[in-house]
């Protein structure tokens, strides 16, 4: 991995971003916000001012309508959510606004992703029609199910889509589709999560109900619940019941927040609004599933982080489908049982312990497999034209600067591997490899299916589009991450052909390009220990969330001596260095599974050593004491 670090800023440039501190304005000028109204907007990000109308969106007032139309009649609505950490959440988020407003004739939909594959089915379509659904909206999905949206329309069924994904040539012909990327929508922000699409329907259903001036004429009922507490069997309901109030839908953001960052969606313009609102909603969130899940992970829910949704909600949420069943994810976030919450919890976290195991051994296997193909870790040593190009960078220094030997893309599969694990798996290998990855595998149905991910500029759905005809069953995604089924009889021709695809992209050939523009980290500054205070926490805190879009910022600590090395953790697969400052104080440096790095073996063998070390500041709280402390990205020994 290359690094360049940021230059510092003119006192124009300092002047023009206004009065926030000189780190904060630091890192703003760096992801391109360089004026003061720019920068407020950023750092208070406000939900009444910076979210935007929900009618921009094409397709939303009349879908809103429809719905509308749906409640007063009494007509049976199904919600068919994706499987994922995106599209759970928009389910639930839908089934709470149903039972707030006191609809009751609904139900829930999620597809097995072993047993039934992503998207809109035609067998699902069937039963729902068997049950008398007049109405599907589906949600983070159905963008490509031309198909099933016609059956439904057979049936007597209408369809409304809400999706973010990249709308294929061909779209279903369903009553209406909101996607916020498709060509003819006006919605200014094309970043928004499936739960965020959904959370506009819902902003469009409320603002269509006060137009149609609709509160409270259609008679209250009871509302059931069936004995798993699932809602929406029987009955008519209300538009809105009388406990609600303008500005409730902000308690949904709790769910829009955790997709928003479960998701891989830039954390900027109207993502930032969610993502900071979805965490102060979260970190009181009456949930019980969610508030059990909490204390059997021994986190703090009034002081959950980005970080603890990535790392320890999203996967939990994402093993229900991976290893067993989505709606288990769905109960634990919807219940309101004490009893289920404990069993979903306890559950969900079993089984991802289960598929952390295996995901482990899957990437051990693919990283040897690189290695034995293009030898050890794909990687070569500096080349003089590599560090010739540390000596150009106008904006800082390189620092181990790399050529590559591997292909632009690596494509690898094995029949035995199971699908539902190679996104997590060809993600670690993106990160690890610099380039794109593509990884496949064979479910029960003997269709080859496949997960890849990407980094920098490389768009994994970009690549697949230039693929040649008849290769792809189905494909579809985002920039950075997608999914794939290949025909059996073509995915021997699957390498070449994403291979050729990318280089006759505009991404290029990967030879021909200056990686350090593609695929270089940027360090935003070089610090010494002791400007590591509580004060320049406070100012890096005025930047959260970090995500995509908005990255967690990187400093770069030279010659440093570490005090002590140790590894710890179950495993012994975990890294603290330990530094003393000038007044004597000791921080900590964590690399979590940094146990395998050289780096790491070096500093075990003799800690005497003087480094370099590259990483972020962080705030760590165990058993109710605060401390900062460094997470390791890299360590020049």
């Amino acid at each position: 991995m290359s690094y360049s670090i940021r230059r510092p800023l003119t006192l124009d440039e300092r002047n023009r971003i206004g009065g926030a501190s000189d780190i904060v304005a630091h890192l703003l000028f760096h992801r391109g916000i360089v004026e003061a109204e720019a920068a407020n907007r950023f750092l208070l990000p406000d939900y009444d001012n910076h979210v935007h109308d929900p009618f921009l969106l094409k397709d939303a007032e009349k879908s809103a309508e429809r719905i509308i139309s749906a409640m007063k009649n009494n007509e049976r609505i199904a919600i068919y959510s994706d499987y994922d950490a995106d599209g759970i959440p928009a389910a639930v988020m839908f089934n709470d606004f149903f039972n707030r407003i006191g609809y009751a004739n609904f139900s829930i939909y999620i597809p097995h992703r072993h047993n039934e594959g992503f998207g809109v089915n035609v067998e699902a379509v069937e039963q729902l029609a068997g049950e008398g659904v007049k109405l599907v909206i589906t949600l983070d999905c159905g963008i490509s199910d031309v198909e099933p949206v016609r059956r439904a329309n057979e049936l007597g069924i209408e369809v409304i889509i809400t999706d973010h994904h990249e709308p294929p040539t061909t779209l279903p012909v369903a009553f209406a589709i909101i996607d916020h990327k498709q060509l003819d929508c006006a919605y200014p922000d094309k970043n928004l999560c499936g739960s965020g699409i959904g959370f506009k329907l819902i902003q469009a259903i409320l603002k269509q109900a006060k137009i149609q001036d609709s509160r409270f004429k259609i008679q209250e009922k009871k509302i059931e619940r069936n004995k798993d507490g699932e809602v929406g069997k029987t009955g008519r309901g209300v538009i809105l019941k009388n406990g609600w109030k303008d500005g409730h839908e902000k308690w949904l953001l709790d769910m829009v927040g955790i997709a928003t960052l479960s998701d891989m969606v830039p954390l900027i313009g109207e993502n930032r609004v969610f993502a900071r609102y979805g965490l102060a909603v979260l970190r009181k969130s009456p949930r019980k599933g969610l508030r059990r899940l909490l204390v059997k992970l021994n986190m703090s829910q009034a002081h959950i982080t980005e970080d603890d949704i990535s790392f320890m909600i999203t996967p939990r949420i994402n093993a229900a489908s991976r290893m067993g069943v989505p709606m288990d994810a769905f109960k634990l976030l919807a219940t309101d049982n004490d009893e289920d919450a404990d069993k979903f919890a306890t559950h969900l976290d079993e089984i991802n312990n289960e598929r952390k195991g295996i995901v482990a051994a899957l990437v051990k296997e693919i990283k040897k497999i690189v290695r034995d193909r293009y030898g050890d870790k794909g990687k070569v040593q500096r080349s003089s034209e590599a560090i010739n190009k540390e000596q150009k960078i106008k904006q800082g220094s390189m620092i181990n600067g790399q050529v590559n030997t591997l292909p632009a893309v690596i494509v690898l599969g094995n029949p035995d591997w199971k699908p539902s694990l190679l996104g997590l798996a060809a993600n670690s290998c993106a990160e690890e490899f610099d380039r794109p990855v593509f990884l496949w595998g064979r479910d029960g149905d003997n269709i080859i299916k496949g997960s890849c991910r990407s980094k920098g500029r490389s768009s994994v759905v970009e690549i697949m589009r230039g693929v040649s005809e008849g290769i792809f069953l189905q494909y579809g995604g985002h920039k950075h991450s997608g999914g794939f089924a290949v025909k059996n009889d073509q995915i021997h021709f699957l390498e070449k052909e994403l291979n050729g695809a990318l280089e006759r992209s505009k991404e290029g050939d990967f030879d021909k390009m200056d990686m350090s523009e593609i695929d270089s980290d940027f360090i935003d500054a070089e610090l010494k220990l002791d400007d590591i205070t509580w004060k320049l926490q406070e100012d890096l805190d005025r930047m959260s969330p970090f995500g995509m879009g908005n990255p967690k910022p990187l400093f770069i600590f030279k010659k440093v001596q570490p005090t002590d090395v140790r590894v710890f953790g179950k495993g012994k697969d975990h890294v603290e260095l330990v530094f003393k400052r000038n007044g004597g104080t000791d921080i900590s440096a964590i690399a979590f599974f940094g146990g395998d790095n050289e780096w790491a073996k070096n500093l075990l063998a003799d800690k005497n050593q003087v480094v370099d070390l590259v990483a972020s500041i962080e705030k760590s709280i165990f058993r109710g004491r605060k401390e900062l402390r460094l997470r390791v990205v890299e360590v020049i020994v």
